[in-house]
């Protein structure tokens, strides 16, 4: 069951983030990566509300499905500034500090090396 709610909301999460990232880009345009910044930043508000809010008040399996489903495929951009701010509550500062560098700049270069391979094998 636990799954089944999860994927449910993951479906409505992913159809969100779509709808949200195409009116935001017809408002806004393409010029800068306005419609990410909207879903990243709705997705931590959302993540933040609910997860706070909701410990303990609500039933797991909505619960579960809501955090990891639906805000997971909407954005994990808010999965990862929740586990940065449990870091934080619990004092481990450095453990914060090391998963935002590792976290931005690993996932920079990740990409980086991604767009590489990918314009070697084309040229290959």
């Amino acid at each position: 069951m636990e799954l089944l709610s999860i994927a449910c909301f993951a479906v409505l999460g992913a159809f969100a983030r779509y709808a949200q990232s195409r009116v935001v880009q017809r408002w806004l345009g393409q010029g800068f990566p306005f419609a990410t910044l909207s879903v990243n930043l709705t997705g931590c508000l959302c993540m933040g509300v609910l997860f706070f809010a909701t410990a303990g008040r609500m039933d797991p399996l909505l619960r579960g499905g809501l955090l990891t489903g639906g805000l997971g495929s909407y954005t994990t951009f808010s999965t990862f500034s929740l586990e940065v701010v449990t870091l934080l509550e619990n004092r481990e500062t450095a453990k914060a500090a090391g998963y935002v560098l590792v976290s931005l700049v690993g996932g920079v270069a990740a990409v980086a090396l991604g767009a590489m391979l990918a314009h070697a094998w084309r040229v290959s």
